[in-house]
């Protein structure tokens, strides 16, 4: 006889507000995007029933708001102020949680030289071997997104993968080395790649502004990325010093809301050109994990620098166009 796998009933109970009453929320499988279920908050709280046949990683969406990811099993979860609770899963993950952060404490509060080295390999011991132990849920899973894949080279990537081929099958890790591939791709030395955006009725390309013939400095930002507008004066200095040396800068919107992208515009007063609503167009193509993300692209479109940021970004700038102006 064939065996298959039983469907075990679940619970999610998530506290969520009185302010969201009446309001309807997803669970969502956070590897694939997909909803599983959807409510009506009731008491300032949503609660999800059904069944599932292996565990998954999963959040509640409400409103756009993503709320912390959790572990989907059998069982009935709950939130407390240390996390999710009540299953065997989330349980060990609340422990690992409260394991970790004990070390980060011991480390802040020693001054003794020899446990500052050591802490730091514990912590790092203490996450692989649990995660070695789980190889092959969504516990270790969960372990394996947090950790330093998504700033690994695709080589890396895959050697790491070798170890946990279970993981490999996870949708946010194929994209992970996609990514690190599109990343190695669009070093300093390669060609610029086109995208093009459509937003409210206009459709513009990279190719635009790119490769046509001048130094083109292309910002990827959000609106709500401190980092991002920490640099916006950075580029600003840039812009005004080689505007009329050669040197063009454009903005590209990722991750943001149109109406929030305008908004940042006009409040701190950026002048340039600015693609709005790019969304994940660039940030795929480019391998982009984290913004800003500040790409120096030469006349004809070959790539002079990438993820400098601050002095480092001035200092590629100010070489590319005292090259340019040596000519």
């Amino acid at each position: 006889m064939a065996l298959t796998a039983v469907a075990e009933p679940f619970k999610v109970i998530a506290p969520l507000g009185e302010d969201f009453d009446g309001a309807m929320v997803r669970l969502v499988d956070f590897d694939t995007e997909a909803t599983i279920d959807s409510v009506l908050v009731a008491d300032g709280t949503a609660t999800f029933t059904g069944d599932i046949d292996e565990a998954v990683l999963a959040r509640v969406v409400a409103d756009g708001v993503r709320n912390p990811v959790f572990i989907l099993e059998s069982g009935t979860v709950s939130f407390g102020k240390d996390g999710p609770f009540g299953t065997m899963l989330n349980d060990q993950l609340r422990e690992l949680m409260g394991q970790l952060s004990a070390i980060q404490a011991a480390y802040q509060q020693t001054s003794d030289a020899a446990e500052r080295e050591a802490l730091p390999k514990r912590y790092e011991a203490l996450l692989d071997s649990t995660m070695t132990a789980n190889n092959d849920n969504a516990f270790g899973y969960y372990i394996f997104l947090n950790g330093d894949a998504s700033m690994m080279t695709a080589t890396q990537l895959r050697e790491e993968l070798s170890k946990y081929p279970s993981f490999a099958k996870g949708r946010r890790v194929q994209k992970m080395l996609a990514a690190a591939e599109n990343r190695e791709a669009t070093q300093p030395g390669g060609k610029y790649l086109d995208f093009e955006v459509t937003y409210d009725g206009r459709t513009e390309r990279l190719s635009d502004y790119v490769g046509r013939g001048k130094y083109t400095l292309v910002d990827f930002w959000a609106s709500w990325c401190g980092p991002c507008i920490r640099q916006t004066p950075v580029i600003k200095g840039l812009y005004e010093k080689y505007k009329d040396k050669g040197l063009d800068v454009l903005g590209v919107a990722v991750w943001d809301e149109p109406d929030n992208t305008k908004a940042a515009i006009e409040k701190h007063g950026i002048t340039w050109p600015c693609i709005i609503n790019a969304g994940t167009i660039p940030t795929d193509l480019y391998g982009i994990s984290g913004i800003p993300c500040i790409i120096l692209f030469g006349p004809d479109g070959t790539i002079l620098s990438r993820d400098k940021q601050g002095d480092e970004l001035v200092a590629d700038v100010d070489a590319a166009m005292a090259s340019a102006a040596g000519k």
